[in-house]
């Protein structure tokens, strides 16, 4: 197992290339299943969860071939049913139920488990196959949904903490090749909902309102293959953003598209951070002495959950009390005990994370628990006296593409070594 050591106290300078997203490659890659035909998928990021996305999908009978970012997927034939020892290692494994019941008229997929970040349930999006006409059954750990004949509805998909979004992929995916027209109230906004709805439609699907909170879906009887781009990775945008607010004399993040980061680079620069966006790139320069902030995550276009992690890590160090407020996962703050064993000083109030900061942070051994909370210590330890060590790299590979590298390019100190 990989640790990440950080040696504190480099400034970082220059620019990096930003990788496809995600958490439009994990929806998109199961939405290759709707059809008999090829899809070639350009900037897939190079991940451990689109490695798993793969082999759920070879399992199930598609034919994978992947080089230097470009996957094609043929799923000519293909079953329905996607074990436990295929999905344990990735909740987003549940994204193939909708294209497997829109294509097959049913599913088996198992349960991936639980999050280190607090309970993420998928009753909306079973919710949703019900209100398409699917008898759904969870039984000895399996999800298995089965319907004669798939007709649109109107669904809410709002939740106890806003919408969701791999819910909302999850529906549209089934729904695309239901009778008649789905409309989807309460979906969830993010730029990946519609990069998904966008190749979708360009397999014949015929989807309005991606990116709002209401998306109609005309049914249509079978889609072809087709090509697509995945939209730049905002979450790594964000954290690299961030990385040059922490340490950095003037970083750039390229092929980006701006509009997705607005609340991010608003938060920098409430926090006095100069930030200069063009039209695929933004840079953050130091601009004085950084100010103390208060923020509350919330769905898009709100300050995302999946940055808040980094922000902690930022305003550790910012002199004054900062106040963040989590209200998307309120459980998402185990990295905060591993930033007190750096030197942070940060009280919890239930949900709220109040942080005074302090003049610097100073090295140790710490452990990830989930992916941004992993990105959040590494960032940390570019700020801190010594070396950090981060043990359960696993989490960053994940999510982030070559994160340890990309920090090299612009001048940190840190190496990758086995544990």
């Amino acid at each position: 197992m990989d640790k990440i050591l950080v040696h504190g106290g480099n400034s970082l300078a220059g620019s990096i290339k930003i990788s496809g997203s995600k958490n439009s490659a994990l929806p998109i890659l199961a939405a290759t299943l709707l059809t008999r035909e090829p899809c070639t998928i350009h900037r897939v990021p190079d991940l451990s969860d689109t490695h798993y996305m793969l082999q759920i999908l070879t399992h199930l009978g598609a034919q994978v071939e992947r080089a230097s970012g470009i996957v094609t997927v043929t799923a000519d034939k293909v079953q329905s049913v996607a074990p436990y020892e295929v999905v344990r290692k990735m909740r987003a494994s549940v994204g193939v139920l909708g294209p497997l019941l829109g294509r097959c008229k049913e599913a088996t997929v198992s349960l991936p488990g639980g999050c280190v970040i607090g309970d993420r349930p998928i009753d909306l999006h079973l919710r949703g196959f019900e209100a398409l006409g699917a008898a759904v059954r969870v039984e000895s750990g399996n999800v298995k949904v089965f319907v004669p004949k798939l007709v649109g509805a109107v669904i809410n998909l709002r939740g106890k903490f806003g919408p969701t979004v791999l819910g909302t992929d999850n529906v549209m995916m089934a729904a695309v090749l239901a009778e008649g027209t789905t409309v989807i109230e309460g979906a969830a906004q993010e730029p990946e909902v519609c990069d998904l709805a966008d190749f979708l439609n360009k397999m014949g699907a015929k989807i309005e309102g991606a990116g709002t909170r209401r998306i109609i879906i005309e049914g249509v009887s079978e889609l072809h293959g087709a090509e697509h781009d995945i939209i730049p990775d905002r979450i790594e945008a964000g954290t690299f953003l961030v990385a040059g607010a922490i340490a950095g004399s003037g970083v750039t993040v390229n092929r980006v598209e701006p509009n997705h980061l607005t609340a991010i680079t608003n938060a920098l620069s409430g926090c006095g951070f100069k930030i200069e966006a063009k039209k695929q790139s933004i840079t953050v320069s130091p601009n004085g002495a950084p100010k103390p902030l208060e923020i509350t995550t919330e769905p898009y276009p709100g300050f995302p959950t999946d940055m808040q992690a980094q922000m902690c890590a930022l305003l550790s160090t910012t002199d004054g009390i900062s106040v963040i407020t989590e209200n998307i996962f309120p459980q998402r703050y185990m990295h905060v005990a591993e930033l007190k064993r750096m030197g942070a000083q940060v009280q919890m109030e239930g949900a709220t994370a109040v942080i005074q900061g302090v003049e610097h942070l100073t090295g140790a051994p710490v452990m990830a628990s989930d992916l941004r909370a992993s990105a959040a210590l590494v960032l940390a330890g570019l700020k801190a006296d010594g070396i950090t060590e981060v043990s359960r790299v696993y989490h960053i590979d994940r999510g982030y593409e070559h994160l340890d590298e990309k920090l090299s390019e612009l001048g940190a100190h840190i190496e990758r070594v086995k544990a």
